[in-house]
């Protein structure tokens, strides 16, 4: 039996050929469609490094009818070849906006009505105890560190997956992809 070889560059992903990125936009022009969603559904990622975690994290996004995500442009991962790859067409479908002060983003967030749920490990209340449905943003901090406080403040609920094994933490893309289907599951209720 021989092994298939795939050169190089490994194989080709069926989900990336012919593929039309969307418009990038600047963070007014992000406010302002943001402003027009009914019920806006919004990812933010404080300081995802990792491509293949923010490229999973697109995907995710895309998959659960994310309309926007959102990410500090300091310290974050912007959209590399590599994550237009792992996220398999999800980066050019969801919006992917890097803010200069996610603090003052999230603000704005509240002005415009949305609720922000932040996670975290050490929280005590679990993801599937908060109510979801409506203007939301969810937000998942760095591979390392999580949630910085500063933005953790800014948060309506602060929320953790229930963690029944003995490992302490989800990867940032698996944990992403939790939250936002409780979030769809609640939202299609």
């Amino acid at each position: 039996m021989s092994k298939r070889r795939y050169g190089q560059h490994g194989r080709d992903n069926a989900h990336t050929g012919d593929r039309i990125a969307i418009e990038p936009m600047d963070e007014k022009q992000f406010l302002a469609k943001l402003r027009e969603v009914e019920d806006p559904f919004v990812l933010v990622i404080d300081g995802v490094q990792d491509p293949h975690n923010l490229g999973a994290c697109l995907r995710s996004a895309d998959a659960a009818g994310v309309d926007f995500v959102v990410a500090p442009q300091k310290h974050t991962v912007g959209l590399t070849e590599t994550v237009r790859r792992i996220a398999c067409g999800g980066a050019d479908k969801v919006p992917y906006i890097q803010v200069q002060n996610l603090n003052r983003t999230l603000e704005k967030f509240k002005e415009i009505g949305l609720w922000i749920v932040g996670t975290g490990d050490k929280e005590s209340q679990l993801l599937y105890e908060v109510d979801m449905k409506g203007p939301l943003a969810i937000v998942l901090g760095r591979e390392d560190l999580g949630v910085r406080k500063s933005i953790a403040d800014k948060c309506d609920f602060l929320v953790k997956i229930p963690m029944l094994g003995s490992v302490d933490c989800l990867n940032l893309s698996v944990a992403t992809g939790v939250c936002l289907f409780e979030a769809v599951r609640q939202r299609q209720g």
